[in-house]
């Protein structure tokens, strides 16, 4: 079981470096390539957007072709894929490298989850998820310093390469340790559904690319992109609903329980990037410190994230799981009405404080809901679930990053939030964090909702 935990482990960990390693590598690759910031930033974006777009049919995929035979390719498409980064001799090379990184990464992210349910006792599934957690925070943490660490010591190229050596080492333990997949007949075999899995992938890109094109401006493509979301969407579903053997069956959305759970990760996971969002600005523009201090200030979530995540999942194993969703949430609201107040009034200890609070529900939360889910799901369904628990938190990051940003622009009433008055700034943040607040207390209600709807079918259907 130890084994099978540290493979399962490292690959959230890569997974998770590889998505926040290079933003810190931007202005080094802008300068190497002599590319604008619009250009450059697409190396972020390629990777974002394959995982993205990706997720939930790797997912599905591995519930039908053996979640062990595929976990073991994402890992060494991976491992492959930042090999070709490091030695890219051009931006373009090095942006179609990051979409496979990226598509690896999906696997790795989608299948890891999936694992722990196959092979972990219900009894210590929290704990497990707890531990998927932490190292999720760890790698997310770890990217922006172990990047500059690297880029002033070895050159960005180094951002790429250290991945290589990890994921052979998580390659071998896996191949090593995880089960063998269990053989299907043939009248198991369920067929891959290939016209979904691209009406579904184009729609995520149209969603994604609308929220994150412009910049903070969202201008007539961003309408376009996000018109044609909508229209793939309404797609998607109609051929979802006749395809023999569709991708996502409609009826999963009738599960009450489900649907509250995918709800309430992204809007958990919009409130947490408004703080990586804000928290510099407000940090430099209103609190006045410098460069080092806002870093060693913003590391402290992360931080703490990364400590509380195993401690959450015992706490979820021993108290339930759904009830310790609803207290994750109560912190995650008591800290961003915090965050609107007392950082005025104490400074940076009244940042850190609700900080801390958040953090600390938003561990508790996510270990919480996805153990939730990932412990009732059939086991021929736990890819593709695994994967939409994945990409509700994704598309969560994702409208974040947009909408809270812009929430936090108009309020501060600021063409230019990097020349913001500090009290302009200041009046942004307690904006955004009011309507952080007020979106937790619609999870609250979504999972409160959720859970006596899911207690009604129950009864109706054991009445029945």
């Amino acid at each position: 079981m130890g084994w099978i935990l540290a493979g399962l482990s490292l690959s959230m960990l890569l997974s998770s470096l590889g998505t926040s390693i290079a933003n810190v590598a931007l202005p080094t690759l802008a300068a190497t390539f002599d590319a604008s910031f619009q250009q450059v930033q697409w190396i972020v974006l390629a990777y974002l957007l394959a995982i993205t777009t990706l997720i939930v049919s790797v997912g599905r995929l591995g519930d039908l072709t053996g979640r062990r035979r595929l976990l073991l390719a994402g890992i060494a498409l991976f491992t492959a894929a930042s090999v070709l980064c490091g030695v890219a001799p051009s931006l373009e090379l090095l942006i179609a490298a990051r979409a496979v990184q990226g598509l690896g990464a999906a696997v790795m992210m989608a299948l890891t989850m999936a694992f722990v349910g196959e092979t972990v006792p219900k009894a210590r599934t929290g704990s497990a998820m707890g531990l998927l957690g932490t190292m999720s925070a760890i790698g997310t943490a770890l990217g922006p310093s172990l990047g500059g660490a690297l880029i002033s010591g070895l050159g960005w190229r180094a951002v790429f390469l250290v991945n290589a050596p990890l994921g052979i080492v998580t390659l071998l333990l896996a191949h090593r340790h995880l089960p063998v997949d269990r053989p299907r007949a043939r009248t198991e075999r369920a067929a891959f559904d290939r016209v979904g899995t691209l009406l579904l992938a184009l729609t995520l890109a149209a969603y994604a690319l609308a929220m994150t094109l412009g910049r903070g401006r969202f201008g007539a493509l961003n309408l376009a992109l996000l018109a044609a979301a909508v229209l793939g969407a309404g797609l998607f579903l109609r051929a979802e609903a006749r395809a023999a053997s569709p991708l996502i069956r409609p009826g999963m959305f009738r599960d009450a329980a489900l649907s509250a759970s995918l709800v309430m990760s992204a809007l958990v996971s919009t409130v947490m990037m408004a703080t990586l969002v804000v928290g510099p600005f407000y940090l430099a523009r209103t609190l006045g410190l410098g460069e080092a201090p806002v870093g060693l200030v913003l590391s402290v979530g992360p931080l703490v994230a990364a400590l509380t995540g195993v401690p959450a999942g015992r706490v979820a194993d021993r108290f339930g799981a759904p009830r310790m969703t609803v207290l994750g949430l109560v912190g995650i609201a008591a800290g961003s009405l915090a965050l609107a107040v007392l950082p005025a009034r104490f400074g940076t200890a009244g940042y850190l404080v609700p900080i801390v609070v958040i953090t600390v529900g938003y561990a508790v939360f996510q270990t919480a809901n996805n153990t939730t889910v990932m412990t009732d799901v059939r086991p021929d369904q736990r890819g593709v679930v695994s994967g939409m628990l994945n990409l509700s938190r994704n598309l969560g990051l994702v409208t974040g990053a947009s909408v809270m940003g812009a929430v936090f622009t108009v309020a501060s009433a600021t063409a230019d939030i990097s020349t913001a008055r500090p009290e302009a700034v200041a009046t942004g943040m307690r904006t955004t964090f009011g309507i952080a607040a007020l979106l937790i207390l619609v999870a609250i209600a979504t999972a409160v909702g959720g859970r006596t709807l899911a207690r009604r079918t129950a009864g109706g259907g054991s009445a029945g």
